[in-house]
């Protein structure tokens, strides 16, 4: 608890810088608020989640202002603004190219390994009964990286997920009154998705990573290619009637967090069966290459 609590110190430290670089927007005063953020993003990376707004405001402002006249010489004092606080901050660092990299191993959690401090509880579990330390190379544990970069290689999977995703979320988009959005862009996401990747036509096992264990549970389980054919479009309806059901019933009067706890249910049981899903791909991985340089 105390290695918490000292992490959240530091964030209020980061915050804080940033809510001065929002004050000094607020007030006009663009430079100040540029190296309020810049400090406060050199400070802890979390900040990367607030650049964009900082970006699209400065930008948008120079616009207006116009990019031939006064909004280019704005625009210029910013980026020299942002520059030299970065290299001041980076100063120490740049003496030797080794330190600069390792400081930024240690700001991004990508090269850290799952492990560290036991925060990555899910694995820190799993390694408990199987012991994925030994198993698997920290290359390949990081190979179950986000979901979207994998969308052009398992478009199926990925598509799934990241709509299971945003239905988990329906509670809090229907208490915000955002149904309309959430109906409109989840079904144009999966019409795109579905037309632009071709991802129901891309499920061989194959395609899926499931050849081999296709091979292990053949004697006792159909084409595991179809199964998840038709769980994916099972889920699709499940999830669609949940959300009609949510909006349009009134649960009944002994149990008013019926609809809540179904959808959390629900989404429960999808991310089981994608945590599992994405361990076996990632611990048949190795063998599937090996298989295929022994085929070239």
């Amino acid at each position: 608890m105390k290695h918490r609590d000292t992490g959240k110190k530091y964030n209020s430290v980061s915050l804080g810088l940033a809510l001065w670089g929002i004050l000094g927007l607020g007030l006009g005063w663009d430079l100040f608020g540029s190296l309020a953020f810049t400090l406060a993003l050199n400070y802890k990376q979390m900040e990367l989640y607030h650049s964009l707004p900082f970006f699209c405001y400065l930008m948008g402002k120079c616009i207006k202002q116009g990019l031939t006249g006064r909004g280019f010489f704005l625009l210029a004092k910013i980026a020299l603004t942002v520059l030299v606080t970065f290299a001041l901050c980076w100063m120490p660092f740049l003496s030797d190219p080794k330190q600069s990299l390792q400081v930024l191993h240690r700001l991004f959690p990508v090269d850290r390994g799952l492990f560290e401090d036991k925060v990555a509880n899910t694995w820190c579990s799993l390694n408990v009964l199987i012991k994925i330390k030994t198993l698997l190379s920290r290359e390949t544990q990081l190979f179950l990286r986000p979901v979207c970069l994998v969308i052009n290689e398992m478009p199926l999977i990925a598509i799934w997920f990241l709509l299971t995703s945003t239905f988990s979320m329906l509670p809090l988009l229907l208490k915000d009154g955002l149904l309309l959005p959430y109906a409109v862009t989840s079904s144009a996401f999966l019409f795109l998705s579905l037309y632009l990747l071709s991802a129901l036509e891309k499920t061989t096992d194959e395609e899926l990573r499931l050849s081999l264990s296709h091979k292990l549970t053949q004697h006792c389980l159909p084409k595991l290619s179809l199964i998840i054919k038709w769980k994916f479009w099972f889920s699709l309806v499940a999830m669609a009637a949940l959300s009609f059901t949510s909006v349009w019933l009134e649960p009944p009067a002994k149990l008013p967090d019926l609809f809540p706890v179904l959808v959390s249910v629900l989404s429960f049981l999808q991310f089981l069966g994608f945590i599992i899903y994405f361990n076996v791909v990632q611990l048949m991985e190795p063998q599937r290459k090996k298989s295929q340089k022994k085929t070239n």
